[in-house]
């Protein structure tokens, strides 16, 4: 139902002429010029209000693309007739409503906790104050803990136990081996094998599409990042040297005996040193063409799979063929998103064991080259988007980084001067004209 602000205010004072409708007498201008604000502001207000709330009770909250400029013209078409050259104070309410709007439906901190579903899969309880449901639903539930946790997750373990144990055996004894064809061929061999192990220990059933566009030897291929068992995945197809940041625990001590086998690659994210000595060893690997194609995740944390956020644009400096490959996983079997800072490798691996299945998706997408003109973060947005576009998620401009830390200054700095151009620059064209 639309509602107007002209309909809900009613006021004696009229602020365009300043003049009292009891008696007719005239009013100071500082009172005049007060109460002018006052009038805006109120009027602003209410239609402020009405608008969201009409917006908020009907379950949508609008995200249409709307330029700023725009958004104030129609903040100020009622109760407000200064031009866009002039402060106006209603025009406050543009920034409020939209931290109400961030509030109410964020669009960043929500990627970084696991995937709502629509319906439940019998995994865990979407609502654990109602305890029973129905005695149907109860006992299917208590079949399903049965089956997972006393049939599945031990064979399951079984098989995780056997693949991480050949991994790190045989890539140790191998790693004695000089560097050579027979190295390279066993170690190819042992991570496909110890790969699919792993694969079955998950019951993935993945479907690959598009193989001809696989990445080749001297390439960089570039995926959205959901979870560590992504590398498992794209592993499985096909043999990679990674590029990761250094983990502890379980991960750590696989890191470590992968690395003897193979030229991966891993830094400590906290040193900056350490970055130009990455971006070198990844100029020189692609240079050597009998190497094997990296894998890089540019977004640096795990995004749950709904979106892909800002991509780093170090990997896209370098001058070699991008292979975009998007992942997707269906979240009904079993969800896939590892929250970090919630639960340990382990913890997050008996997790996804003791799912139904981890059913997903991968799309090898053509090889992308950088265009004559176009710097490293345009690059990397156009790889972004196409994985976006080929996986069904959302396209984000903002930095996975915000996970662990708080937006930057320069955020609202960058709002405060679009908000000054528009004032200023409006004024300019008028005196120029």
């Amino acid at each position: 139902m639309q509602l107007h602000s002209h309909a809900l205010i009613a006021d004696r004072v009229h602020p365009a002429v300043g003049v009292d409708s009891r008696d007719g007498k005239s009013m100071p201008k500082e009172s005049i010029f007060l109460l002018q604000h006052v009038w805006e502001l109120r009027s602003a207000l209410v239609l402020f209000f009405c608008e969201w709330a009409s917006r908020f009770f009907s379950g949508i909250i609008a995200k249409e693309p709307t330029s700023l400029e725009e958004e104030l013209k129609e903040i100020r078409r009622s109760g407000s007739s200064r031009d866009l050259n002039e402060f106006a104070m209603s025009d406050i309410f543009y920034f409020c409503r939209r931290g109400v709007e961030s509030i109410v439906d964020d669009e960043v901190t929500k990627r970084f906790t696991a995937e709502e579903l629509e319906s439940w899969n019998l995994l865990t309880r979407s609502n654990y104050n109602v305890q029973h449901i129905s005695t149907r639903l109860t006992v299917l539930w208590g079949l399903g803990v049965v089956i997972r946790y006393c049939f599945l997750l031990p064979l399951r373990l079984t098989l995780a136990i056997t693949g991480v144990t050949l991994l790190v055996v045989f890539t140790t004894i191998i790693g004695f081996l000089p560097n050579g064809r027979m190295k390279n061929f066993l170690s190819e061999k042992v991570h496909l094998m110890c790969y699919r192990i792993c694969v079955r220990a998950l019951t993935a059933i993945i479907t690959y599409h598009h193989s001809e566009n696989k990445p080749k030897n001297g390439g960089i291929c570039v995926a959205n990042h959901t979870s560590p068992i992504d590398v498992i995945i794209l592993a499985s197809d096909g043999c990679y040297a990674m590029v990761g940041q250094i983990h502890g625990g379980l991960m750590g001590v696989i890191q470590r005996s992968m690395v003897k086998a193979c030229p991966h690659i891993w830094f400590e994210r906290s040193e900056v040193k350490d970055r130009h000595l990455v971006a070198k060893r990844l100029s020189d690997h692609v240079e050597d063409k009998s190497k094997l194609p990296i894998l890089i995740f540019p977004e640096g944390t795990c995004i749950n799979n709904t979106s892909v956020m800002m991509f780093k644009k170090g990997s896209f400096e370098i001058a070699s063929t991008i292979y975009p490959v998007a992942i997707k996983y269906d979240p009904r079997f079993g969800d896939a998103f590892w929250n970090s800072s919630k639960f340990g490798m382990v913890n997050y691996l008996l997790h996804m064991m003791s799912s139904w299945a981890i059913v997903c998706s991968v799309w090898y997408l053509p090889p992308m080259n950088r265009q004559e003109g176009e710097d490293a973060v345009q690059f990397a947005n156009r790889v972004k988007a196409a994985i976006a576009r080929q996986g069904g998620l959302v396209d984000l401009l903002w930095d996975g980084g915000l996970k662990r830390s708080k937006v930057k200054e320069t955020f609202k700095e960058e709002q405060q001067k679009l908000y000054s151009r528009i004032l200023v620059g409006t004024h300019e064209d008028r005196s120029r004209s």
